[in-house]
């Protein structure tokens, strides 16, 4: 009968019942005032947070083969972690422990987000407008030898990875290589590598280059002017291997084809505008006492209404009867919100599962125990170099994300330290960058993982040599 048999389901699932309940009620460690300081480190619930995150870490790696997008496992672990802190905490009385440690992130999370919603939309604006086709178009018309393209294009990568993205510019000058490099394999593997690893270094010494360098400045760390110091061992960084690597590079001219690019109007008036955001938020946070993403917000609104400016006027033009041939540039309307939704949410959602699962773990003092042993056990300069190491093989994000967490006491020598060698160290591979990573999709057949590891020891060399520069040149900054 349908109630004997309901009853013999509940009787033989009744063990597996009675273990859920009794890891529900399974008292929790004392909570201290910080709530960073609970120890859940030796708790049933801090292994099965661990395993969470390792597995939905492991989804991540794996993103090439499985096509599932690297957000979407963090986020689910995010959710599970959390969900079961609270569940447990709450039937402990300290569910408020909880929901005040998962705030305290997601304002953390928040305020990096808006950051980097304003600068990818400028970007993609930018894009929008030409402005890096023209670039590329501009390149190819210079009627360059290999060499001294696979030095232009490093250059370039090195210099405007500062201020844009070093994803984005790789893509912009990969596309220049693939473009002259047509048949030339080792071409355009030598100089993917060297974009990737100018970029890297590019982004190192800029708060606006890599996430790691605007994690660290918007965390207080180190202040705007201070990451400067790291101009030159970033430098050494790129132009180490560069040098080496040139030996290989063939020699010739390649065939350019006579491509013209024509940028959309109001583009030059975008730069300009990004530069002021760029001003905006450095003023904000220094001048104002503000946090950085208050400035580039308000300068995302600038950006609204010059594209409001810029729709106004097409009409107008349109009704005039000027064509797309009758002016400079294209008469087409310009949507500003457009360029919000093409923003890299992928990867702005990544962040957020990265914050909150190593949030949760540091919550259950993973990360106090790993900040203790890490440097307490080997001091901070092996640790910061060693970080650098491991970025190459995991995320640099969440490399970076757990050290903040951790808070080790460090002086801004080291922290200027940990914040190079985390944005170069994904270099020394392939898969240690989002721009290599994207590059090995663009160029696929021509950089590949292997082309990419017969040159880890100059690389590597660089990584090296960027490190003594830096414990030489900025020595004044490290406590004695």
């Amino acid at each position: 009968m349908p109630l004997a048999s309901a009853c013999r389901r509940f009787v033989s699932s009744l063990p597996v019942r009675l273990l859920a309940a009794a890891l529900l009620v399974a008292p929790l460690p004392a909570l201290a005032a910080d709530t960073a300081s609970l120890d859940l480190t030796t708790h049933w619930i801090g292994y099965a947070a661990l395993a969470i995150f390792a597995l939905s870490y492991l989804l991540v790696v794996v993103e090439e083969f499985t096509r599932l997008r690297k957000s979407q496992p963090v986020m689910l672990a995010a959710g599970l972690i959390w969900g079961l802190l609270a569940a447990v905490a709450g039937m402990q009385g300290e569910g408020a422990a909880v929901h005040a440690a998962v705030g305290h992130y997601l304002l953390e999370y928040a305020e990096l987000l808006l950051f980097l919603l304003a600068a990818m939309t400028y970007v993609n604006a930018m894009s929008e407008r030409n402005v890096f086709d023209a670039l590329r178009a501009w390149l190819l018309r210079r009627d360059l030898g290999y060499r001294a393209l696979f030095w232009i294009t490093g250059a370039i990568a090195f210099a405007l990875s500062p201020l844009l993205d070093n994803l984005t510019t790789a893509l912009v000058l990969c596309a220049v290589l693939l473009a002259v490099g047509a048949g030339n394999r080792r071409f355009v593997a030598l100089g993917c590598i060297n974009i990737v690893v100018a970029a890297n270094a590019g982004g190192a010494f800029s708060p606006f280059g890599d996430i790691t360098t605007l994690m660290v400045w918007q965390s207080g760390k180190v202040g705007f002017w201070a990451f400067f110091a790291l101009f030159v061992p970033a430098l050494v960084n790129w132009l180490v291997p560069a040098a080496l690597m040139q030996f290989a590079v063939p020699a010739g001219v390649p065939r350019n084809p006579d491509e013209r690019v024509r940028v959309k109007r109001g583009a030059g008036a975008i730069i300009a505008l990004f530069v002021l955001t760029i001003v905006l938020a450095v003023g904000f946070h220094s001048l104002l006492g503000l946090p950085p993403f208050l400035g580039m917000m308000t300068g995302l609104a600038l950006l609204q209404l010059y594209g409001w400016h810029l729709q106004r006027t097409a009409r107008q033009l349109e009704l005039a009867g000027f064509g797309e041939e009758g002016i400079p540039g294209e008469i087409d309307a310009f949507d500003s919100y457009e360029q919000v939704a093409r923003a890299e949410w992928d990867t702005l959602l990544f962040f957020f599962g990265v914050i909150m699962c190593v949030g949760a773990l540091g919550f259950c003092g993973y990360l106090a125990l790993a900040s203790q042993q890490f440097y307490g056990g080997l001091g901070p300069t092996y640790a910061n170099v060693l970080v650098g190491l491991l970025s190459s093989v995991l995320d640099n994000i969440p490399m970076m994300v757990a050290v903040l967490q951790m808070d080790p006491a460090m002086d801004t020598g080291q922290w200027l330290l940990v914040t190079m060698t985390a944005g170069v160290g994904g270099s020394l591979l392939s898969v240690g960058s989002a721009a290599g990573v994207a590059l090995m999709g663009q160029a696929r057949g021509q950089y590949t993982f292997f082309s990419h590891l017969k040159w880890t020891w100059a690389i590597a060399l660089g990584y090296a040599a960027s490190i003594a520069v830096h414990l030489w040149l900025n020595a004044r900054l490290f406590s004695a």
